[in-house]
Order: structure tokens, then C-alpha cells, then sequence
């Protein structure tokens, strides 16, 4: 199985969009993250916070667009900052995650048990909360390892910093958009991986269908559960969810099991799973409304890039 080309002038929004920062900037915010530590680095979030809320007007509008249709009321202007600082949040995160600072966190893991030891399984979340304290949990435990299948060319920048702070978090992950992709990732599951897709993204390239998402229809990707069902394994809906100060809970919760799956059956199954999923996702935003982190509009044909299936 390979992944279509895209044609650049068929790329949604979110795909086209420059990465703000630049290396220079990165690079000392990562200094100061190790020099100061945690607590004393965290002040510099309220003011990249500030500057995104009064400087970057997509940013803002897709946050209150968002928020209103998860609070289902207009949102505040402290509303808004809570969400865009929740999210500078868990990228400065990531660093001393990466760095295996974990006494800096509270940590709380859900449903573990749904994760066996040794058994390759596909991992579905979202841009919602981090994902990096979900690989970081993962090497705190034997028999568990979790490889990221990614368009890395979408944050090229930061992920060339978090390199420097832990080059292992480069070789587990697989890049999408290579004739190589479905191979490794395959591979990965015989070896015992984790492989982990995140599914509330797409390119016109891909096939989508329209889901019912707060209210509205929005699409969403086929790709990721087309994959899982090909990979002929259990599917497992993950999320990390930043609570606040230091906390976060990582929640697993069953999506399909496309093990020993009839493939008459398969298009079924895998229409069933993408609903789970985006039901879940909906339960997750309403009950941690400020860990959606796709700051487009994500209701929009265009930003979605759809192609309807």
C-alpha cells in the first residue's frame, strides 16, 4: 500500500500553513527550558500565549469557533488564552518529556490493561492533548514501545529541536507520505510496536467521509482505520490529556479488533470504527474542552480538504 502524491495546490490549509518560530528562537526556548527547569520556563508561556491570542488572527478564530461549538456558548477572552496557553503548554512539555523528566509530572494511566506486552496494536488519537506523554509512558514500561506514523515536513522546526533533546524519539517515527510507510509500520506490529496514527487530519489526496463532529459535519480521515484494517490488528482510540499544572491522564479506550476480521466484512467495520472514534473524540473535547489543538477551521470544506467517500 502507498501513499498518493499530493499535489501542493490540492493541500488543505493546516498542510500549507508556514511553521511559525524559527530555529534560532526554538533553540534558546529550549535552553531556557533546561537552564531555568519547568516552573521558571513556564512564565515565557503566558507571553507566546499573549502574542498568538493579539497577533495571529486564524489562530484565535479557529479557537473561538471551536469553543463555541463545544461550550455551546460565545467564548470569553480568558477562554481563549486558556486554550492557546493549554497548548504552548504541552509542546514546552515535550521537552522534559523527551528528556525523561518524569518526577516532573503526575501522571495517571487509564485502562492499561487494554495494552498486552509484546502484542503489536494500532493506536488512533488526535491533535487533542499530547501525544508525546504517551511514547513517554510507553519507555517507562518493558514490553511496550510506541512508533508515530507522521507528515514530519508539518513541524520540520520543532522536531529538528526535540531531536537535540532525544534523538531515539527520531528513529520511532515513520513518515508518511513514503512508498516505505505501510512496509515499516507492518514490520513494526510483527515486532511488537505500538504504531500510532493520529486521525483528525486530512489531505485532498485522501479519502474522507463527513462525520457528525459538536454539531456539524466535519471530515474526517478513512486512511488510518483503512491502514489498521489492512494491518489486521487490535485498534485501540488513545489520548493524553493535559489537566493543568503538572497532571496529565493518558485514557485507552477499544475501537475495533481487525484481527481475524472476514474481509466482506471489512468496509462495515471500518465505517463502525471511524464512528467510535469520532464519538469518543467529541466526549473527550466536551469533558477537556481546552485540548483541541487544531487551530484552523475544521468545519470548512477547504481547511479539510475533503474528498467526499
Amino acid at each position: 500500500m502507498t501513499q498518493p502524491s499530493v499535489d501542493p495546490l490540492d493541500t488543505p490549509a493546516w498542510a500549507m500553513r508556514a511553521e511559525r518560530g524559527n530555529r534560532f528562537v526554538m533553540r534558546l526556548m529550549l535552553w531556557l527550558s533546561r537552564r531555568l527547569g519547568r516552573s521558571a520556563s513556564r512564565l515565557i508561556l503566558w507571553g507566546i500565549t499573549a502574542y498568538f491570542l493579539l497577533f495571529v488572527p486564524k489562530a484565535r478564530d479557529a479557537s473561538r469557533e471551536y469553543l463555541r461549538r463545544v461550550r455551546g456558548r460565545e467564548p470569553r477572552w480568558r477562554d481563549l488564552f486558556r486554550h492557546l496557553h493549554a497548548f504552548a503548554t504541552t509542546v514546552h512539555d515535550r521537552v522534559y518529556l523527551l528528556d525523561d523528566r518524569f518526577d516532573l509530572f503526575d501522571i495517571a494511566v487509564h485502562d492499561r490493561g487494554l495494552l498486552t506486552p509484546g502484542r503489536g496494536m494500532v493506536l488512533i488519537g488526535a491533535h487533542f492533548g499530547s501525544f508525546e506523554v504517551i511514547r513517554a509512558v510507553s519507555r517507562q514500561h518493558d514490553g511496550f514501545r510506541v512508533s508515530m506514523l507522521m507528515y514530519p515536513e508539518n513541524a520540520q522546526k520543532i522536531n529538528e529541536i526535540l531531536a537535540i533533546v532525544n534523538p531515539q524519539a527520531v528513529s520511532d517515527i515513520i513518515p508518511l507520505g513514503e512508498v516505505e510507510s505501510m512496509i515499516t509500520a507492518e514490520a513494526r506490529i510483527r515486532e511488537g510496536h505500538l504504531v500510532g496514527m493520529l486521525a483528525d487530519r486530512t489531505l485532498r489526496a485522501d479519502s474522507t467521509r463527513h462525520c457528525d463532529f459538536l454539531g456539524a459535519p466535519a471530515a474526517f480521515a478513512l486512511g488510518p482505520f483503512r491502514m489498521a484494517a489492512l494491518l489486521r490488528c487490535p485498534v485501540i482510540f488513545m489520548t493524553g490529556v493535559y489537566e493543568g499544572g503538572n497532571r496529565y491522564s493518558v485514557h485507552f479506550e477499544p475501537l475495533a479488533d481487525f484481527t481475524d476480521l472476514p474481509r466482506a466484512e471489512r468496509s462495515t467495520a471500518i465505517l463502525a470504527a471511524q464512528d467510535r472514534y469520532v464519538t469518543l473524540l467529541a466526549d473527550y473535547c466536551r469533558r477537556w474542552p481546552e485540548n483541541w489543538f487544531n487551530f484552523y477551521d475544521f468545519w470548512s470544506d477547504d481547511a479539510a480538504g475533503r474528498a467526499e467517500s
